[in-house]
């Protein structure tokens, strides 16, 4: 089972891995330690997408480990290397659905994925025997509004949609009181991400927010922040505003599979100090995997005998 998963992450991060950390490895293969070592490491962990500060973080983490252990095969580095990015990640916590309904609002911009991950959630869930519905909040795209019906006949799983154009805070407030009269586990609320007008944005998310509590006592109870992981460092500050806006409580890494940045995972970490949840692998509603972290670093490294 273990192989299968670790099979599934090496495939989903081959872009991540071929570009930096690819050569994050070769260099690891040398033969011994040399300034010049560091000096391409600290490069190769910038460009690795970690961001400046988590790379130098782990260069300094790495220096003084090789100098406690008199180590002085470059070799000797890459458990070293795996040990310190793994400290960076959190393990997510386990996600519980103690309301019924629960409700979970799905923000992020344009494109990052959200209708998507929506429908890749409820396939999950109802795999899973829960009885799952979605919300079409994102009012200003038609798109997104048909995007989502198409998954909700597909999946089987009821959709609540108003009008294009229409208030998407009655669109979640008759969500979720449809979820609460038909007995349902949990309600998926797919949101706008404008960024044009990025103030009007947050502010109807806050709204949609207070009228999900106003229908329903202690809603939402899981904020996700759906992030595109092909855009890498500069999705971080549209990321900060969205935690400022709607408190949120967990991160989805979308696109992963078609990102060479993988590394903004460790961005994402120390920046935002939230965990991330769930990882695109892939276009199919079976590739949304629930974040594992040593599969993760695993997987860009491509230590396979740890997970083989």
């Amino acid at each position: 089972m273990a192989k299968n998963i670790f099979s599934k992450w090496k495939q989903g991060l081959a872009r991540t891995r071929k570009t930096a950390f690819g050569r994050i490895a070769t260099l690891l293969g040398a033969t011994e330690i040399t300034e010049e070592t560091w000096d391409e490491l600290e490069a190769l962990l910038i460009q690795a997408d970690l961001g400046v500060e988590t790379a130098i973080e782990v260069l300094e983490a790495l220096r003084q480990r090789v100098s406690a252990e008199a180590m002085v095969r470059s070799v000797e580095l890459e458990e070293a290397l795996r040990e310190e990015l793994r400290s960076r990640l959190q393990t997510p916590p386990p996600i519980t659905w103690e309301h019924k309904p629960s409700v979970v609002l799905l923000v992020g911009v344009n494109g990052s994925g959200k209708t998507t991950t929506a429908a890749k959630l409820a396939w999950r869930y109802t795999r899973e025997g829960k009885k799952v519905m979605m919300a079409a909040a994102d009012t200003f795209r038609a798109a997104a509004i048909d995007q989502l019906k198409t998954w909700g006949e597909r999946l089987s799983v009821p959709v609540i949609a108003g009008e294009p154009g229409g208030d998407p805070g009655a669109v979640t407030y008759d969500a979720v009181q449809a979820a609460r009269a038909r007995g349902t586990d949990i309600l998926f609320v797919d949101t706008a991400g404008r960024l044009h007008t990025r103030f009007n944005l947050m502010e109807e998310l806050k709204k949609v927010r207070r009228v999900a509590n106003k229908a329903l006592p202690g809603a939402p109870h899981h904020v996700w922040l759906v992030m595109d992981a092909t855009t890498g460092q500069n999705a971080l500050q549209q990321a900060k505003a969205f935690k400022r806006a709607v408190d949120v409580t967990g991160v989805i890494l979308a696109k992963l599979d078609s990102s060479a940045r993988g590394g903004m995972a460790f961005a994402i970490q120390r920046e935002l100090g939230l965990p991330i949840l769930f990882a695109g692998l892939g276009e199919k509603p079976e590739d949304l995997e629930p974040f594992d972290p040593d599969a993760f670093v695993d997987g860009i490294l491509g230590l396979e005998h740890k997970l083989a």
